[in-house]
């Protein structure tokens, strides 16, 4: 195959974002409905959420040159085949993977998730129809065969198998995680309503959503139910609201505490993991023994909204958790140099 000069991927990749500055096309919008009839998750609100986000911080020329600058990218690196079994748990969730591989200059053979299938297929056409010499890099696969590397995302338990099947080759191997808050009763109203953004942006269902917050003890948490009210009409999407009704009925059945407003639940918990339209909550005594707290659970946390910051964890501003920049990795795992040391 002829391999495409990296000032060519670069190029195509950045016409990409130009071709995204109207969101309102009838193109988009066709490509939006046939999404949202494969997923119901998957709202207008929500793909175009994640279109723009994609398009502002990963396909604009000052995000691609701050990873060229910071990789040191060339065209002498030998193309590689990657294997990506991708997620589909919110829109185009996969296509930060697919970009590093695109960018590194390897040939990705990609697994989609049915969850996700339309927008990511629409996606990569859109970069071959800018370059068709780009189509080399893109192979829609079921059975993952003859790659050099793999990188996989999954639940907890498909990633033990992932592990072993992918044993003998170089990976990365993603699990579940969420993300966190860590409350001081210093924020303002503006930051909770911000960290109501982070709750509630894409029906909580991606790894950077919060779904834990931890607060000093006293803290009056039914506070979170008035600052929270702008998002009040996320209880009429019919899958979130099946969510809701179904996990209220399981907390009246098992007797437990909890608190509610007309769309969200509220519960105490140790567990950093939620339910859907449900907030785990934790009081603490002080920050040093959270900061230790913290540490044993590093595994679990995707990243931390709060006004501190707390060192080994990706700290973000409240309202930022889903707008993460180009060199945000998940898990904390650099994926461009695991790629470029291939």
């Amino acid at each position: 195959m002829i391999q495409m000069l990296l000032h060519e991927r670069i190029k195509s990749l950045t016409e990409l974002g130009k071709s995204w500055e109207n969101l309102h096309s009838p193109e988009i919008d066709s490509v939006i409905q046939k999404a949202k009839s494969q997923n119901p998750w998957f709202t207008e609100a929500n793909i175009l959420n994640a279109l723009s986000t994609i398009r502002d911080e990963y396909l604009n020329a000052n995000a691609l040159q701050k990873v060229l600058n910071k990789y040191h990218i060339d065209d002498n690196v030998a193309m590689k085949t990657i294997g990506l079994i991708l997620a589909g748990n919110i829109p185009l969730v996969g296509f930060h993977d697919v970009l590093c591989c695109y960018i590194c200059g390897h040939k990705a053979l990609i697994k989609y998730s049915d969850k996700d299938r339309v927008l990511m297929n629409w996606v990569v056409d859109e970069i071959i129809k800018l370059n068709p010499e780009a189509r080399e890099y893109f192979h829609e696969i079921e059975k993952l065969e003859n790659f050099n590397a793999v990188i996989a995302t999954g639940s907890n338990n498909s990633a033990m198998h992932f592990e072993y099947y992918f044993r003998d080759v170089p990976h990365i191997i993603r699990r579940n995680r969420n993300s966190i808050s860590v409350l001081t009763g210093d924020e303002t109203s503006s930051d909770l309503q911000n960290l109501g953004t982070d709750i509630f942006s894409y029906f909580g269902l991606g790894c950077r959503n919060v779904s834990f917050v931890y607060v000093p003890k006293g803290y009056d948490i039914r506070k979170l139910f008035d600052e929270f009210d702008t998002f009040k009409e996320i209880i009429y999407h019919h899958k979130y609201k099946n969510n809701f009704d179904y996990n209220f009925a399981l907390l009246l059945l098992n007797k437990e505490d909890f608190l509610q407003s007309d769309f969200l639940i509220i519960k105490e918990s140790n567990l950093i993991s939620s339910r859907i339209a449900t907030l785990h909550f934790k009081y603490y005594e002080d920050i040093e023994t959270l900061k230790t707290e913290l540490e044993s659970s590093k595994a679990e946390i995707q990243c931390i909204v709060s006004g501190l910051s707390f060192d080994g964890l990706d700290n973000v501003g409240f309202g930022k958790t889903q707008s993460p920049s180009i060199d945000t990795y998940a898990d904390g795992i650099d994926t461009m140099q695991f790629l470029l040391s291939i």
